[in-house]
């Protein structure tokens, strides 16, 4: 039978591939607004921690200004008078020294594995065993090994080259439980996560990359360091953000090796007493003392803030680096 110029003709699908179709969609909507969902729980839980922290926080925000707790060096919870600059002061010196000595070494470990070690199948599993190493062993560890070297070793050296009174390196009155040790501990607890991170990074970069550059003449260490680190430098900041995460927030590796009294510390030698110690350390004691608990939340709180200040900074770092390359 012959159709008509001017009708057109429809084809129409099966009824039943229709509805199959109608509940793919149906099911790939529901699993699209169901991740977004979760994600966003995922995100607003920082907002929650934080609020519950500052609700516990403000019985001793009500009895004195955040601003007299931050610059105060008094710590007598008894006689209600809470600073918390020293251990403000020694969080930020062990974080910062232990990623001084760990962040060099691991870089320089990580381009070694990627781009120069034969035996790479035989070494990255070991440093990866190392980062499972539970904290407790590492506090074990710098217990019977670090501060008796410290304090045996390194220390009478100190004295004689330098003497016992030299700036940052005052030996007077040490026990070898001290920021040093603290921070060595931390910098070997960090090292293999660092090192992890930024090998792969590494050789995730294409190996045509590298090619282009031996074929102009470039050196294996100038491919390393123009093609290479450029590449994957935005990689490198995010695992050194991540390790001082990790430093920033260990807590009983540190709390065994580093002293625990509250002062600021004026020598690498001297004994410190950081944020996460001073919390696993009386947090459910001692509780009977008015606004010890609130002192606790707002120590909580402020090593969130620390934390979150931190990763916030290097991304806008990221962002001024990477806009600035692309304007030129």
């Amino acid at each position: 039978m012959a159709i008509p110029l001017n009708r057109t003709l429809v084809v129409r699908a099966p009824r039943r591939n229709t509805l199959l179709f109608a509940l793919r969609r149906l099911a790939d909507l529901l699993l699209q607004n169901g991740m977004t969902i979760l994600v966003g729980l995922v995100i607003s839980l920082l907002g929650v921690m934080a609020v519950v922290l500052l609700l516990r926080a403000l019985p001793v925000l009500v009895q004195q200004p955040l601003e007299a707790l931050l610059a105060s060096s008094v710590w007598h919870p008894s006689r209600g008078e809470f600073g918390f600059l020293p251990f403000l002061a020694g969080s930020g010196f062990v974080s910062l020294l232990a990623m001084t000595l760990a962040v060099p070494l691991a870089l320089l470990s990580a381009i070694y594995l990627a781009e120069y070690s034969r035996l790479r199948q035989m070494i990255k599993p070991m440093i990866d065993l190392f980062a499972s190493i539970p904290s407790v062993i590492y506090g074990l560890w710098g217990v019977l090994f670090v501060v008796p070297f410290i304090r045996d070793t390194l220390i009478p050296l100190v004295d004689r080259v330098f003497g016992p009174n030299a700036p940052l390196l005052a030996t007077a009155n040490t026990t070898g439980y001290s920021l040093l040790a603290g921070s060595i501990v931390v910098g070997i607890m960090v090292f293999p996560i660092i090192v992890s991170v930024t090998d792969e990074l590494f050789r995730s970069v294409p190996q045509g990359m590298r090619e282009a550059a031996l074929a102009l003449g470039a050196t294996r260490w100038e491919v390393v360091k123009t093609v290479v680190l450029r590449r994957t430098r935005n990689g490198i900041v995010a695992a050194v953000v991540l390790g001082f995460s990790r430093a920033v927030g260990e807590t009983l590796a540190v709390l065994m090796v580093v002293g625990n009294v509250a002062q600021v510390p004026r020598s690498i030698f001297d004994a410190a007493y950081p944020l996460p110690a001073l919390i696993a350390n009386n947090y459910g004691e001692m509780m009977s003392i008015p606004l010890y608990d609130s002192a606790l939340m707002l120590a909580s709180l402020l090593l969130l803030g620390v934390i979150a200040a931190f990763n916030l900074g290097a991304q806008i770092v990221l962002w001024r680096v990477t806009h600035a390359e692309a304007a030129t």
